[in-house]
């Protein structure tokens, strides 16, 4: 029996860096296990600028990893200043031939703004179905991009399927689409085990004194790391501490983040470890008292489901996803985005208190390991593709038997699928 094909789209897959990236992966060897044929096509507009002024042509370099079929599509580089449009056009072609090559059965394209748009295009105008699915930045920064908000739309009222990390990014998505609401579905991220123990404690540790405050990640705007700083600096008048920042900042930022640590007078109980693997940077965290995700927006971030499955004890910001999975004075602290003030008690209740560090620290992690787990998240995919398989099946039927075989096409599906429903009800199932 052939397997039903499914063709990703997506910005990043490892080996590159980024929670999109690992959730693709995650996501794409649940498929693989659950007997579906998985390819991802990986791209973004980034790449279409080289930096030592060479140009190339247009590729696309398959590669299979750990059963998934890798497609890694580069557009052409024809001269200095490569217009966006140019990108996508390449893209797009690549996409084209990889479905004339593969023949997929379903497309599905992580974060809106680049790939929602691309792929949804080649699906509709292939007559297939195609789940979009909304990761964070898309809806909550890229949409207040004028020349974004009309292709972003599209996509939302022309997917067959939306899915959202948080109930605060399928809230926008009704305000800007209100057919959304009726194709969509919420579930959060998932961690899988992981044996803190084995990991090899990094030699910075016997450097930090006092409570040690942590964050991790990427740090830039979304994230909130100027209201720690702030928090930080007034506590550290009180109490001995050291805010240590497991990443760096993304390099687009780095003048204004350079400004902001010069103003928070943290000195020496400011450390930044640079880059790190992600082993290295999961193998801080049972060493840290505290664990700070202030972000302004963050959709489901992994930072939050690697601290939890750790035992730390977090505070955490009222958005998204973070405020979602935290329950205030349960299983973490809560703040609002954006208070330096908040923080600031926050961290100072839960460095004054080891006691209560602890309760929350193992209550985050029994929830991590029962509510987050992998085969949760597992069960969600699996029945959002069998929903929008077989309705996809179905509404073929109906055009099929009322309209014929060589009738049936995404442009007069929308117009005719209503008046067809109620038709075929009156002759009985089909």
């Amino acid at each position: 029996m052939n397997k039903t094909k499914i063709c990703i789209t997506t910005l990043e897959y490892p080996p590159d860096i980024g929670g999109v990236g690992e959730s693709v992966h995650r996501i794409a060897q649940m498929l693989v296990s659950s007997g579906y044929e998985v390819h991802v096509a990986v791209f973004r507009s980034k790449q279409r600028l080289v930096d030592d002024g060479s140009v190339r042509r247009a590729s696309c370099k398959t590669t299979v990893q750990d059963g998934v079929f890798v497609h890694r599509i580069k557009s052409a580089v024809r001269d200095d200043a490569q217009e966006i449009h140019d990108f996508f056009s390449d893209v797009y072609l690549h996409l084209k031939y990889l479905h004339q090559q593969y023949d997929f059965d379903l497309f599905h394209a992580f974060f809106m703004n680049e790939t929602g748009y691309v792929t949804t295009l080649l699906a509709k105008e292939n007559d297939l179905p195609v789940i979009n699915s909304v990761r964070g930045a898309d809806l909550h920064k890229h949409i207040f991009n004028p020349k974004n908000h009309a292709q972003i739309t599209w996509v939302l009222e022309n997917s067959n399927w939306v899915t959202f990390v948080s109930q605060d990014l399928q809230k926008r998505a009704n305000a800007i689409a209100p057919s959304v609401k009726l194709k969509s579905s919420v579930f959060w991220n998932s961690i899988a085990p992981i044996n803190f123990t084995k990991l090899r404690t990094p030699p910075l540790i016997s450097e930090l004194s006092g409570i040690i405050i942590g964050s991790s990640g990427r740090f830039r705007d979304k994230k909130g790391i100027e209201f720690l700083l702030d928090a930080c600096s007034e506590l550290s008048k009180k109490i001995d501490l050291t805010l240590l920042l497991i990443g760096n900042f993304v390099e687009k930022e780095r003048k204004y983040w350079q400004q902001e640590l010069k103003q928070c007078c943290l000195g020496s109980r400011l450390r930044i470890t640079g880059i790190t693997t992600r082993q290295e940077a999961l193998a801080y965290l049972p060493h840290l008292d505290i664990f700070a995700i202030p972000s302004v927006t963050d959709g489901c971030p992994n930072a939050l489901l690697e601290a939890m499955l750790a035992g730390c004890a977090i505070v955490g910001t009222r958005v998204d996803a973070i405020g979602e999975i935290l329950e205030d004075g349960v299983d973490g602290l809560l703040v609002n985005p954006g208070s330096s003030a908040e923080l600031k008690t926050a961290l100072l209740s839960l460095a004054t208190q080891p006691q209560l560090r602890k309760q929350l620290g193992a209550a985050a992690k029994t929830k991590a390991q029962q509510q987050l787990h992998p085969s949760i998240e597992h069960q969600n995919w699996l029945n959002v593709y069998q929903e929008v398989l077989e309705s996809w099946e179905y509404e073929r039927t109906i055009i099929q038997r009322l309209f014929g075989s060589e009738n049936f096409s995404t442009d007069n599906f929308n117009s005719t699928y209503f008046s067809a429903v109620e038709k075929v009800r009156g002759q009985g199932d089909v």
